[in-house]
């Protein structure tokens, strides 16, 4: 599908907040007179969370950690209550920083967003990451031939971007949206999006960039349930149905394309409601239960899993106020 010429509503970043209208109907969207685009500080780096919402975590659900339950509840139980540290790897570093340059790619003038231009932005841009996560530098060991393979994929995927669409026809919207809807449970849904499109009809599509290949089939249903669960919160938030979902996989260079409608999202919401209560009747047992599989190869904490036999510590008290940051690639499987 070639790329519409789409206007520029002149932000580099925003928040879409609104409150779903606990009096309309079960199909009827919130149509909150508060829903609203707010900017947050354009300086901010890849480090910072000036977004990060002010709802206690407990009643806060992202496509991320809607994810991770699905997965395992014993790894949500890890990311979102215990808060363990995950060391850094160099495929999501690899993200991190693909992510960074194609946002800012787009500050340049149509005709400069090019592969020279991209690739120019790398350095600056790692030297950013580098500066707000500084554990980062460690990534290689000091050994220079894997950081120089490291940035040669990295390079490649950028390339590889150029061949699925072009950004000089291109006028994002909105990049790194902050997007929040509260639904009529008091469920406050939120999650990061990479890219909103809006034609000038109004038609809005969500892009998000996967630094990995197109899944197969068993993570495909999950790469679909993020781009869904961003669809409902914007929906919620501004009324409106994303006229289409796109996901580029810059690791094969495929792109995958769904159109969602109003029967689609309300099936996701019952979804989404029926996990969150899952997630509070594992917190009230205190029932975290690992679901071992594949995914198990790319999880950190195997030395603490029940499957691997490994002890968990005690669950905390408590969760804490805030959640956790939303990762900002989501490319992995974990």
């Amino acid at each position: 599908m070639a790329s519409p010429n789409l206007p520029d509503m002149g932000d580099n970043t925003a928040t879409v907040t609104a409150a779903a209208d606990p009096g309309s109907g079960v199909g009827e969207p919130a149509r909150s007179p508060t829903g609203s685009f707010a900017a947050a500080p354009a300086d901010a780096g890849p480090g910072d969370d000036p977004r990060t919402p002010a709802a206690p975590a407990r009643h806060s659900l992202s496509p991320s950690r809607a994810g991770d339950f699905l997965t395992c509840p014993l790894l949500y139980r890890f990311r979102v209550i215990d808060r363990l540290p995950e060391p850094p790897s160099p495929a999501a570093a690899r993200g991190t920083l693909v992510h960074a340059v194609l946002e800012r790619l787009f500050d340049n003038p149509p005709a400069e967003r090019t592969p020279p231009t991209a690739h120019s932005l790398v350095q600056p841009e790692w030297s950013r990451l580098l500066e707000a996560e500084p554990e980062l530098a460690a990534l290689f060991g000091g050994d220079e031939e894997q950081r120089a393979a490291w940035l040669a994929e990295v390079a490649t995927m950028l390339d590889r971007y150029f061949t699925l669409e072009d950004p000089r026809r291109i006028e994002p919207a909105h990049r790194e949206l902050c997007v929040e809807a509260e639904l009529s449970s008091g469920l406050r849904l939120r999650g990061y999006i990479d890219r909103l499109d809006v034609a000038p009809g109004g038609e809005m599509r969500i892009v998000d960039y996967k630094t990995g290949g197109s899944p197969p089939a068993e993570f495909e249903a999950r790469a679909l349930f993020q781009m869904r669960f961003y669809a409902l919160t914007l929906w919620r938030a501004q009324g409106r149905v994303p006229k289409l979902l796109q996901l580029m996989y810059l690791g094969n260079g495929e792109i995958v394309r769904y159109e969602p409608d109003e029967a689609d999202l309300l099936a996701t919401e019952r979804k989404v409601v029926a996990l969150w209560e899952a997630i509070e009747r594992a917190r009230v047992n205190r029932d975290w239960r690992p679901r071992p599989g594949r995914i198990c190869d790319w999880c950190a904490h195997q030395a603490i899993c029940p499957a691997f036999g490994g002890t968990p510590p005690p669950v905390p008290e408590d969760a804490p106020a805030v959640p956790p940051p939303e990762p900002r690639d989501g490319m992995a499987p974990v």
